[in-house]
């Protein structure tokens, strides 16, 4: 969960607690991905994840118009917010891809998962050769079979459920392939793939877990179960809303990053899912300052309140006791 929520203190409390947590480094820097791993290290001796994003290609020709008419759209915003609007830093179109993947080689960790594309194969054979298991996020069927022609260890499987991005790896704004729930996915990736996998989207309780390792997935993979957790590093009005019956309906947009991802409908998405470019990292980065400021003043109005389908059973409670629960959730699952 990049942008904050998914740093030290939860990773550390879901690893102490018998998971594998792990630690976002998208958007930020070699530096800072560095900093955060030698945090952790520091809080548990435990094995950890780090999750890469894949870069893509940076907005051109008429989608780069669109960047600057959607940047018109939002000056409103910006100037309703007392902020301007931001611009990509120096290492945002590739995401410090280079420097991130040759820190993570040179003090390696257990596990690295990529989303929004694979590596080549060269990447993923480096990271095996220094003991790191890799995991490639798909889908699709299609990309399960060209992430596995890759060699990576494992695929991780993500259904339309899921909050935040979709780890699609085409952001194409015409492609027309309909996005798959996570039960038909997992049945489509087991047909033309026999690499192991992990599924994620939507997954909020032990006997959804029990569903998941039924349909032949290793492992599950949750995010919005943790983000209501005192160890998670969103921001008090995302982990409020989350709660609020005012808001009551995801939707997949474009309109905070570019990108399609699952979020409460708020105002500012209600206003502006309409006219996003599928340009990213560009509009990510835009309405960055605008997010930023809304979580400064408490207003979760304008800020990307990413959320699963299964957001409302979301708890205000440990980490340790999200997993303690999970666990025992899957242990009655499977005794029934």
């Amino acid at each position: 969960m990049a942008g904050g929520a998914s740093g030290p203190p939860l990773a550390a409390a879901v690893c102490g607690a018998g998971a594998l947590g792990f630690l976002a480094a998208g958007y930020k820097t070699a530096e800072a991905m560095t900093a955060e791993i030698a945090e952790l290290r520091a809080a548990t001796g435990l094995p950890f994840g780090v999750n890469l994003f894949v870069p893509g290609e940076a907005a051109e020709g008429a989608a780069a118009g669109q960047v600057g008419a959607y940047r018109d759209r939002l000056a409103p915003e910006a100037a309703r917010l007392g902020v301007a609007l931001g611009e990509v830093p120096p290492h945002g179109l590739d995401d410090d891809w280079d420097a991130k993947v040759a820190a993570l080689l040179a003090d390696p960790v257990a596990v690295v998962s990529f989303t929004f594309g694979c590596p080549d194969r060269g990447v993923l054979a480096d990271f095996r050769a220094r003991g790191t298991a890799t995991a490639v996020t798909v889908t699709t069927p299609e990309e399960a079979e060209r992430a596995a022609a890759a060699g990576p260890d494992l695929l991780i499987v993500q259904g339309v459920e899921a909050g935040a991005h979709q780890g699609r790896w085409d952001n194409d704004a015409e492609a027309g392939t309909e996005p798959y729930g996570l039960l038909a996915l997992l049945g489509l990736v087991r047909a033309v793939t026999t690499l192991p996998y992990v599924a994620a989207g939507g997954i909020m309780t032990g006997e959804q877990v029990a569903a998941v390792l039924a349909a032949g997935a290793v492992a599950a993979q949750l995010g919005t179960a943790f983000l209501r957790c005192p160890e998670s590093g969103a921001p008090a009005p995302y982990k409020a809303a989350l709660a609020d019956a005012r808001y009551d309906r995801t939707r997949l947009t474009r309109a905070f990053s570019g990108r399609p991802a699952r979020g409460l409908v708020n105002g500012f998405l209600a206003r502006n899912d309409a006219y996003a470019p599928a340009a990213y990292p560009e509009v990510h980065y835009a309405t960055a300052t605008l997010r930023r400021a809304s979580a400064a003043a408490g207003d979760p109005e304008a800020m990307a309140l990413w959320a699963g389908q299964g957001w409302r059973l979301a708890r205000d409670e440990p980490a340790a006791a999200v997993v303690k629960r999970l666990a025992d959730e899957l242990a009655a699952a499977r005794e029934d």
